[in-house]
C-alpha cells in the first residue's frame, strides 16, 4: 500500500519545503495548512503518519491530536516545533505521540522518524488484518469442529481426542484434516499458533507430549498426531 505524509504546518514556506523533502524520498505529501483542513480530509485507513506543527493558530497540534483521538483516527503523530518547551513536550508523548523535532530540523532526523512511524504503523495493521482473518476462520468452523480443535492444539493425540469426545479415530482424523484446510493451516504448528494469537489457548499451559521435559512443552509433530 502507498506510504502517505500528511503535513500540518501554517507557515507556507516550511510546508513546501517538508512536501519537498519527503516527496525527494519517494514519498507522497499531503500539504495542510490548518489542523481543522487536516482532519476533513484524513483518510484513517491509508499506510500513513502526521507531521504537525504544534503552534498553530486556531486550533493547535495537540488539540488536533486530541480531535483525532476523538475521531477513532489511529495515526502516528510526529510533532515539529520551533518552541519546544518541557512541558508541551511531554505532553505530547504521553498523548502518543511517536517523536518531537524541533524546528530547524535535520532532514536526515526527520526522514528518519518518518520512515520509522510508517514502519511500525504497517506492522500494526498487518497484525489487525491477520488477526480478524484468523478470527472470521475460527467463526466458519462448526461446532464439532471447534471441538477438536481445542484438544488438538493443546497437544492431544487424536486417538486421546477420539476417547475424549467419544467418536472414532477415523472421525476424528476427518475432522482433524477439515480444520486445517478451513484454518489454512498447513501445518500442526501453524494451527497452535493461530490459537494462541486467537486466545483460545494460553501458550504456558498447552499440555506437554511423552519425551518432553518438565517445564518444556514438545508439540506432537503433524506425522504422529493421529498415533
Amino acid at each position: 500500500m502507498e506510504q502517505v505524509v500528511y503535513v500540518v504546518d501554517d507557515d507556507q514556506g516550511m510546508l513546501d519545503s517538508t512536501v519537498w523533502l519527503l516527496e525527494s524520498v519517494g514519498l507522497k505529501a499531503l500539504p495542510f495548512i490548518s489542523g481543522r483542513e487536516f482532519l476533513d480530509a484524513c483518510e484513517p485507513s491509508l499506510n500513513a503518519c502526521v507531521l504537525l506543527d504544534i503552534r498553530m493558530p486556531g486550533m493547535g497540534g495537540l488539540n488536533v491530536q486530541e480531535a483525532m483521538r476523538a475521531r477513532g483516527i489511529d495515526l502516528p503523530v510526529i510533532f515539529v516545533s520551533g518552541h519546544a518547551d518541557v512541558p508541551i513536550v511531554v505532553r505530547a508523548f504521553k498523548a502518543g505521540a511517536c517523536d518531537f523535532i524541533e524546528k530547524p530540523y535535520n532532514e536526515q532526523i526527520l526522514l528518519d522518524s518518518v520512515q520509522q512511524a510508517l514502519g511500525r504503523h504497517g506492522e500494526h495493521r498487518s497484525d489487525s488484518r491477520g488477526q480478524e482473518a484468523v478470527q472470521a476462520r475460527l467463526d466458519a468452523l462448526t461446532p464439532r469442529e471447534r471441538d477438536v480443535l481445542l484438544p488438538l492444539v493443546q497437544g492431544y493425540t487424536n486417538r486421546e481426542i477420539a476417547e475424549q469426545l467419544e467418536i472414532s479415530v477415523k472421525t476424528v482424523d476427518l475432522y482433524r484434516m477439515r480444520v486445517m484446510k478451513r484454518m489454512q493451516a498447513e501445518r500442526h504448528a501453524d494451527l497452535v499458533g493461530m490459537a494462541i494469537a486467537a486466545g483460545l489457548v494460553d501458550p504456558l499451559n498447552l499440555r506437554a507430549q511423552a519425551g518432553g521435559q518438565p517445564g518444556r512443552v514438545r508439540l506432537p509433530a503433524d506425522g504422529e498426531v493421529g498415533r
